[in-house]
């Protein structure tokens, strides 16, 4: 019924902005905001980036609108945007996310 949605951002302001939709539009109880230095395979290059990493906490149901949202709003053609879920927590806080996103 739960999840954590994983995102990258280039920017910290990026990052800010996609946690802020998210939360405002109830498609995420939570976001955490981390820095990130990140090395991938792009276009057959290895590259190095410094990015933000936006960790959400949401429901499963919520996923396709996260993507939507987020592909809205975010600067890149191909956005890191993947849902794990959350197959054990603590009931408060579970019930927590459940009440502050949308149903």
């Amino acid at each position: 019924m739960f999840a954590i949605v994983y995102i990258t951002a280039s920017s910290e302001d990026e990052a800010k902005n996609i946690a802020r939709v998210l939360v405002d539009k109830k498609l995420a109880a939570c976001c955490n905001i981390m820095g990130a230095h990140s090395i991938y395979r792009w276009k057959g290059e290895v590259k190095e980036a410094n990015e933000w990493v936006v960790v959400a906490k949401t429901k499963k149901a919520l996923f396709d609108k996260i993507v939507d949202a987020v592909k809205d709003i975010h600067s890149c053609d191909t956005p890191c945007i993947v849902m794990v879920d959350i197959t054990a927590g603590y009931k408060k806080f579970l019930d927590w996310i459940d009440d502050s996103c949308m149903a």
